[in-house]
C-alpha cells in the first residue's frame, strides 16, 4: 500500500477551509476522508477541521475486529456525531453560525470496502484500468439531472452548480450515504470538487495511469487544476494498493 494526501488553497480563495486525512490503524485498516467546509469568517475551515479531527481519533481508538456491518454502523455513527458536534460549537460561538461541511470518505480492510458521503466532495476507485464514480454529488443540479430536467452537460454550467442540498451541520437529522465497493480494485482516489470542478473523470484517470509515484499524481493533479483556474480550494487523498509492476 502506498497513500498520499495533500491540500492546496488554490489560485482564488485567501484561506483554505478543506481538512483531509489518510490514517492506518493497528490492525492495518485505512481511512481516508476529505472535508470541505463552508461558512464565514473561517467557519468553513473549523467545521471540516471538527469533522477530520473526530475522524482520525474515532478511527484509531475505535474501529477495531469490525465486520462490514458493524463498519457500516460505525460509519452512520460518525456522520451523526459530527453533525451533532458541528451544532454544538455553533451553540457557543454565534460567529460560526450556518457553518457546515461536506465529508467523503473510505475504509478498507482485507474484507471490504466502504463509502460514505454527504455533500460534493467525491469519491472514486480505479479498476481494471478505469477510474469509476462511486459516491453521488448531493447538489441541486445533480438533482434536476436525476429528475431529466437538466442534462449533465447543462449541469456542468449552471449558475447553481454549487448548490448543495446536504452537508454536515445543515440539519439535525443526517442522511448519509454509504457503498459497498468491489475488492478487486487498485486505487481509491478521494477530492473536493476544486478538483472535479477543474478537470473531469478522464483527465483525472490519465494522470492516475500515467507515469509517477503516487505522492508525484496527487501533486500533478493540484497542480492541473491550478493550471486551470484553481477556483477553489484543492485536495486529493489518494491510495494505492499496489505499486507498479507488483503482483496483485
Amino acid at each position: 500500500m502506498k497513500s498520499f494526501y495533500l491540500t492546496d488553497a488554490g489560485k482564488v480563495r485567501d484561506h483554505n477551509e478543506d481538512s483531509v486525512i489518510i490514517i492506518k490503524n493497528t490492525e492495518d485498516n485505512y481511512l481516508l476522508a476529505i472535508a470541505d467546509g463552508m461558512g464565514g469568517h473561517s467557519a468553513g475551515e473549523v467545521a471540516s477541521s471538527i469533522a477530520i479531527g473526530y475522524l482520525g481519533k474515532h478511527f484509531k481508538e475505535t474501529f477495531m475486529n469490525m465486520n462490514k456491518v458493524d463498519a457500516v454502523n460505525w460509519i452512520k455513527d460518525s456522520y451523526d456525531e459530527i453533525n451533532t458536534l458541528i451544532f454544538q460549537h455553533e451553540k457557543t460561538h454565534p460567529e460560526s453560525r450556518g457553518m457546515g461541511t461536506t465529508l467523503v470518505m473510505a475504509i478498507l480492510t482485507n474484507d471490504y470496502l466502504l463509502f460514505g458521503n454527504v455533500g460534493d466532495s467525491s469519491g472514486f476507485v480505479l479498476m481494471d484500468e478505469k477510474l469509476h464514480k462511486v459516491t453521488y454529488d448531493h447538489t441541486l443540479v445533480n438533482l434536476l439531472v436525476s429528475a431529466g430536467e437538466l442534462t449533465k452537460e447543462e449541469a456542468s454550467v449552471h449558475p447553481k452548480k454549487n448548490v448543495l442540498m446536504k452537508a454536515l451541520g445543515a440539519e439535525l437529522d443526517v442522511d448519509v450515504d454509504i457503498f459497498d465497493c468491489d475488492m478487486d480494485i487498485t486505487d481509491i482516489l478521494l477530492c473536493s470538487d476544486g478538483l472535479t470542478n477543474m478537470l473531469d473523470k478522464d483527465q483525472i484517470e490519465r494522470v492516475l495511469l500515467g507515469e509517477g509515484t503516487v505522492s508525484e499524481k496527487v501533486e500533478k493533479l493540484i497542480r492541473k487544476a491550478n493550471n486551470r483556474g484553481g477556483t477553489d480550494n484543492i485536495s486529493v487523498a489518494y491510495l494505492a494498493r499496489y505499486e507498479s509492476g507488483e503482483d496483485k
